[in-house]
């Protein structure tokens, strides 16, 4: 059709539809940019690295070293308790590395267990227990620090948190 009107393409239409934040190409399908979509895949599978190979350190080379974390109070047998959180660890970091759609339920169970141990922590900080070259308070306490940021880490790389910014929104 010699006499049909040629339409000269404006700045993004060759591309597909154009949202906010880039084209429709450069998005997921819940409308996150692939690459953070990328990086969140990423991170996920580090903290499923970084639970398994805990885990198994708990069942192995570390189990004495893990008896410093476990508070006098709990009416459990030491050995008992680093051996199931070694499982529980084990069991977690595999489902973070494959399970893939049940990442958002797995963020919160994660999350959930890193807050379960962390007493354990401050039971190591407050007897002022040796191990793992925490050797004065100054370095448990540093240590405390950091559980917060494996929860958030949890939350964050299995898109728990934004999945409920999400539902929040909704409502």
């Amino acid at each position: 059709m010699a006499d049909s009107p040629v339409q000269s393409e404006g700045p993004g239409q060759s591309e597909g539809p154009v949202r906010p934040h880039g084209p429709v190409r450069d998005r997921g399908p819940d409308g996150e940019s692939r690459l953070r979509s990328g990086w969140r895949t990423a991170g996920r599978l580090l903290l499923g690295a970084f639970l398994v190979f805990a885990g198994v350190s708990h069942l192995g080379w570390s189990r004495e070293a893990f008896y410093a974390q476990v508070p006098p109070w709990l009416p459990l047998d030491r050995d008992f308790t680093v051996v199931a959180s070694g499982l529980v660890e084990i069991a977690l970091g595999l489902a973070l590395l494959l399970l893939r759609r049940r990442r958002v339920a797995l963020g919160w169970i994660v999350a959930a267990f890193f807050v379960a141990v962390f007493p354990g922590n401050i039971s190591q900080f407050a007897t002022g227990t040796d191990s793992f070259g925490l050797n004065s308070d100054q370095s448990r306490g540093i240590r405390l620090l950091f559980q917060p940021l494996l929860v958030v880490w949890a939350l964050w790389s299995t898109g728990a948190w934004r999945a409920w910014r999400q539902s929040q929104s909704r409502r």
